[in-house]
C-alpha cells in the first residue's frame, strides 16, 4: 500500500473548446483518479469548469480566482495565486500541465513541456509565443522537480537545442478514449457527409488540427490540387480545426480550381470528429514537427488511412502503420496519388492503425505521471 499522494492539477490552461491542453488534461485526469493506490488528485479550473472536472476527478474540483478566463491575468494568477491555494488544500505536488510553473513554487513541482518547435522551428509561432514559450521551457528544466513530456522525440529536442538537464524528463505517450475514437459507422458517416454538404458518394482527405503554419496546411491544398485536379471523380478536401494564426490560406485557396471542392467547417464537436477522420479516404496531416501528433492518433483509432511526416514524433506514433510523405506539395502530391490509387492499401492502414492506437493506454501514461509525481515528493515507492 503506497502512501496517499496528494497532488494539485493545474487546469486553467485548458481553453474552453478542450484541444490541445485540454484533449492532454481531460483524459488523464479520470486515468489518474482510477489507478489502484493512485495519487488523490485535487483539480483547480477555471470556474465553469468546476462541474465538469468534478467529475472528471471524482471528487470536488476547485474553482480558481476568475482571473483566469483571460490569459494575461491567468499567467498572474499563476504566479501569484496557484502555489497559496496548493499549500492551502494539502497539497504534496503540483503538476503544472502547459510548460508554465510558479517561479517561486514552494512545493515539489511537476511541469509537461509539450514540444520543443518553439526552439526547432522558432518561425513556426508568432514572435510573442516564441518568447514566452521559450522562456518557460527554460525556467522549467531549470526548476521543476519532475518533467514530463509525451514522446522521446521530444526529450531528445529539448536536450540538444536547450539543455542536457532536460535528459531528465520521462516520456508519458499520449493515448486516445476509444469510446470516442472509434472507426463509425455508416450512419455517422452520412450524418458527417450531410452536415458537410458532400452529395453522394464523394470521396474526401480530411485534415483536422489547428490552423497554424506549423500544420503545412498550404503545402496540403498545393498537393492535393496537383494529385486530384484531373481526376474523373476527385475527392474534395475537408479542412477542420480551430482558428490559429496562418495568413497565407486564404491565398492558397485561391488557387483551388473550379472542378475541386474545397471545405472549410471550422471547428467540429468531438462527436463529429471520428465520422470526419474514419469516413475519410485519407486523412492527411503534413505537419513541419509534433511533440506527440494527437490528431494522427485519434485518425488511426477511428480506422482512417493516415498520411503524415517523418518530422520529430510522428514516426513514434504512427510507426509502421501511417503512410509517409515529405512536406513539400509535390512530395505531397505525390503520396495522395498513390494512396487513392490503392484501396486495398487504404484498408491495410485502417486496419494496422486501429491496432496500433490500442497500444497506446491513458492507463499506462497515468502511471508515469503517478510515478514523476511520487519522485517529485521524495517517495519513489512505500
Amino acid at each position: 500500500m503506497w502512501l496517499l499522494l496528494r497532488v494539485h492539477f493545474d487546469a486553467t490552461a485548458v481553453p474552453s473548446d478542450r484541444r490541445g491542453v485540454g484533449r492532454y488534461v481531460d483524459s488523464l485526469i479520470p486515468a489518474l483518479a482510477g489507478l489502484p493506490d493512485g495519487p488523490e488528485i485535487q483539480v483547480v479550473c477555471r470556474p465553469a469548469d468546476v462541474g465538469h472536472y468534478s467529475e472528471l476527478a471524482g471528487r470536488e474540483a476547485l474553482a480558481a480566482s476568475p482571473l483566469t478566463d483571460r490569459r494575461p491575468t491567468r499567467l498572474l494568477w499563476e504566479q501569484t495565486g496557484l502555489a497559496v491555494l496548493a499549500r492551502r488544500s494539502g497539497a504534496d505536488v503540483l503538476h503544472c500541465p502547459h510548460y508554465t510553473m510558479p517561479v517561486a513554487a514552494s512545493l515539489p513541482t511537476v511541469v509537461t513541456l509539450h514540444d520543443a518547435t518553439f526552439f526547432s522551428d522558432p518561425g513556426l509561432h508568432t514572435l510573442a509565443k516564441r518568447y514566452f514559450f521559450t522562456a518557460a521551457t527554460r525556467h522549467a528544466i531549470r526548476r521543476a522537480s519532475e518533467l514530463i513530456v509525451p514522446s522521446a522525440a521530444t526529450r531528445s529536442e529539448l536536450v540538444r537545442l536547450v539543455s542536457p538537464r532536460a535528459e531528465r524528463a520521462v516520456v508519458a505517450h499520449l493515448a486516445v478514449d476509444t469510446a470516442v475514437f472509434h472507426p463509425p459507422g455508416e450512419d455517422e458517416v452520412a450524418a458527417l457527409r450531410a452536415e458537410l454538404g458532400l452529395s453522394g458518394d464523394q470521396p474526401y482527405i480530411a485534415f483536422l488540427g489547428t490552423i497554424e503554419p506549423r500544420k503545412n496546411i498550404p503545402n496540403l491544398i498545393r498537393g492535393w490540387i496537383a494529385s486530384c485536379r484531373d481526376r474523373v471523380d476527385p475527392p474534395a478536401l475537408v479542412i477542420a480545426g480551430g482558428s490559429g494564426w496562418d495568413d497565407t490560406i486564404d491565398r492558397v485557396a485561391a488557387e483551388v480550381p473550379d472542378r475541386l471542392r474545397l471545405i472549410r467547417p471550422g471547428y467540429l464537436p468531438l462527436e463529429s470528429l471520428p465520422a470526419l477522420l474514419g469516413g475519410a479516404a485519407v486523412s492527411a496531416y503534413p505537419s513541419l514537427g509534433e511533440g506527440f501528433g494527437l490528431p494522427v492518433l485519434e485518425a488511426m483509432a477511428c480506422g482512417a488511412a493516415v498520411l503524415t511526416t517523418r518530422r520529430l514524433a510522428l514516426p513514434e506514433v504512427g510507426g509502421d502503420a501511417v503512410a509517409y510523405t515529405d512536406v513539400d506539395a509535390g512530395s505531397i502530391a505525390t503520396a495522395l496519388g498513390l494512396l487513392l490509387d490503392d484501396p486495398a492499401r487504404r484498408a491495410e492502414l485502417g486496419r494496422l492503425g486501429v491496432a496500433r492506437a490500442a497500444r497506446f493506454s491513458w492507463a499506462e501514461s497515468a502511471a508515469v505521471h503517478a510515478q514523476a509525481y511520487r519522485r517529485a515528493a521524495g517517495r519513489p515507492h512505500d
